[in-house]
């Protein structure tokens, strides 16, 4: 009896643990990948802690894609069907180092940029640079050419991309099972005789719960809430709902729930290579839903009037390069968290280590001063490169000198050195003009000890010093949204659009 019972048992275990495998062998199925950067970017990965812990960098990228039955139904502009996606949603998610926290940050999809150069990873074809709108990025060269895009105007390296279109929206909102959102009239999204289109949301004043076809209407609603800025703030709204809710639930203890979500999660999204597991994707989850919901943050770039373009926007000046600033050094967008805490750039973070490489005397130091001034939204410094290596020679550094020739984009100055001999110069070179022995960079880019003059750096002599941010002190620009204020709500703009 006993044995009978011990084979009968074995025999279950067994059945049950190959069933488990081919189910999980058939989400990893489902799940769509590509390669993580297809552009040319320079991003370097932050420095860990006193931990040994990085920030984890995630680009989330909604497709307009109109490629497939489903997405035409659900976004129209059958005409459309065939063209390029683009990228009309993007959004950066920051998971602190010590994953306490989180930051999301949202570019409206007409900021004008630079988009590098790109190679489409599936036909080989190869995209110029060019200086447009971010969206577009997504049909020269796929997810991997906008996170070339976003690294190279923020500085961050971001560590996966993952996208979804309209029918993966619809598909993930129906197994949550729905989330509240808030309007305070009554709302109708629809075609006007002065604006053509609308996402048809239709919905009475207060909060509703919102699923399916209506949640990717109130994601897509632009014309009721009056500009693509304001529809960014709805988005952050529905995701700070549905992070609550799904918080609320019990998914870890309802299998049933567990597997719809699990199914619709790797059918919806398509992700870069390197998660392309589902024990992968299932550890990325894990590590985000160990953050607070009052440690969670969602905010918009800060962003001004394109002079080139009043349709379109470019990056605020130093409000940007503030947040840009603050996701490099991983500072938490909120100021929740313990007073000590520091994240990878702050009092928690590893020292820089010296050199162990003596500098050589200063005029035998060859320094080449490049002119990085320029950016999206800014011109370039005329004469900066002569200004600063004519600054080194005054300093001693008498073989400084000025590479006209190469006009590189950079937020930040950096030193570079291509290898641990020159490390030693390369901090010499910073010393002496006041730059923070963390804007050091090894790189195979440059031949000997290069300093680029970044656009925090366009005036005066000695390298400016600011008090780095603290905690919390993000630009009032960025319209921020903390992850448990139940009590957001939206307007609408005009009255054409109540009912």
């Amino acid at each position: 009896m006993l044995r009978w019972s011990a084979t009968v048992l074995a025999v279950v275990i067994l059945g049950t643990a190959g069933a488990g495998y081919l189910y999980y062998e058939h989400l990893n199925g489902n799940i769509r990948k590509g390669e993580r950067d297809s552009g040319d970017s320079k991003a370097h990965k932050a420095q860990p802690n006193a931990a040994g812990q990085t920030p984890v960098n995630i680009l989330l990228i909604g497709s307009d894609s109109r490629n497939s039955d489903a997405n035409v139904a659900l976004g129209g502009s059958k005409e459309n069907r065939g063209s390029p996606p683009l990228g009309d949603v993007q959004m950066l998610i920051h998971l602190s180092a010590d994953r306490e926290s989180a930051s999301v940050v949202s570019i409206p999809r007409d900021t004008r940029v630079d988009i590098p150069k790109c190679k489409d990873p599936k036909t080989g074809k190869e995209f110029a640079p060019v200086n447009t709108i971010i969206n577009e990025s997504l049909a020269r060269g796929g997810a991997g050419c906008t996170l070339a895009t976003w690294q190279n105007l923020t500085g961050v390296y971001i560590d996966h991309w993952m996208t979804i279109d309209f029918a993966g929206v619809v598909s993930m909102a129906d197994a949550i099972g729905g989330v509240d959102v808030c309007v305070k009239q009554n709302v109708w999204d629809h075609s006007t005789p002065a604006q053509r289109g609308g996402s048809g949301l239709k919905l009475r004043a207060g909060t509703q719960k919102v699923q399916g076809k209506q949640a990717l209407q109130w994601l897509r609603t632009r014309h009721a809430w009056g500009s693509d800025l304001m529809r960014a703030r709805a988005q952050h709204m529905y995701l700070n709902s549905m992070i609550r809710t799904l918080k609320g639930q019990n998914v870890f203890t309802d299998s049933g729930h567990l597997m719809d979500l699990a199914e619709a999660a790797t059918k919806s999204l398509q992700v870069s290579e390197e998660i392309g597991t589902v024990k992968k994707l299932y550890d990325l989850a894990m590590q985000l839903k160990t953050v607070p919901t009052d440690r969670i943050t969602m905010t918009t770039m800060p962003n001004v009037t394109d002079p080139q373009n009043r349709d379109h926007v470019v990056p605020a000046g130093t409000d940007a390069q503030k947040m840009w600033q603050m996701l490099r050094d991983d500072v938490p967008f909120d100021a929740n968290g313990k007073p000590t805490e520091g994240g990878s750039g702050g009092k928690g973070a590893k020292a820089a280590a010296a050199s162990a490489d003596p500098a050589h005397p200063d005029d035998q130091i060859g320094v080449m001063v490049q002119n990085g001034t320029r950016t999206s939204s800014l011109s370039p410094v005329r004469h900066r490169a002569a200004d600063i290596s004519d600054v080194l020679v005054g300093k001693g550094f008498t073989k400084a000198s000025a590479d006209a020739s190469v006009t590189p984009d950079a937020d930040k100055t950096v030193v570079r050195y291509p290898s641990a001999d020159l490390k030693g110069d390369a901090e010499r070179v910073a010393k002496a003009l006041g730059i923070p022995v963390s804007s050091l960079e090894k790189s195979t880019d440059v031949s000997g000890v290069t300093l680029v003059v970044g656009a925090d750096w366009r005036t005066g002599s000695s390298y400016p010093k600011e008090a780095a941010p603290k905690a919390g002190d993000i630009p009032k620009t960025s319209d921020a949204i903390n992850g448990a204020d139940t009590g957001q709500c939206m307007d609408v703009s005009e009255k054409i659009y109540t009912w």
